[in-house]
């Protein structure tokens, strides 16, 4: 499970940086704490980090399960495919919006991948 773990590190690392990002705005773009609006950038960061959360929860239990249930390596490679679709994803929807959904698809196929896969080899498994 080595690799999961790893992966799970480095989501929680990019999810980190994200988060520092957003505080990087908020000074570039004088937003004072705790304001959640002001300048349209920082406000895509915000949501950048926000989103990023919302994802987190369903990708983290997600992940181990399909490690546990099918196999180690292709949970690690398709949570892989999750950090690059969120970085993807970060880039994209601070310098424009409308051009998140190719990152979005990634991290949400990856997840629903991870998700159905836990789900089903834990069925496979409780009825054997």
């Amino acid at each position: 499970m080595d690799s999961t773990a790893i992966v799970t590190a480095l989501a929680l690392i990019e999810y980190i940086v994200l988060g520092l990002r957003v505080g990087q705005a908020r000074g570039q773009h004088g937003v004072a704490a705790p304001a959640t609006t002001g300048h349209p950038v920082f406000e895509r960061h915000f949501r950048v980090h926000q989103n990023t959360l919302e994802q987190l929860i369903v990708f983290i239990p997600a992940l181990w399960l399909f490690a546990y249930y099918v196999g180690n390596r292709m949970a690690a490679l398709l949570g892989l495919v999750f950090i690059a679709g969120r970085a993807l994803y970060a880039t994209a929807y601070v310098a424009e919006p409308k051009q998140r959904s190719t990152g979005f698809a990634l991290s949400m196929v990856s997840s629903s991948l991870l998700l159905l896969g836990g789900l089903l080899g834990a069925l496979v498994h409780a009825f054997k």
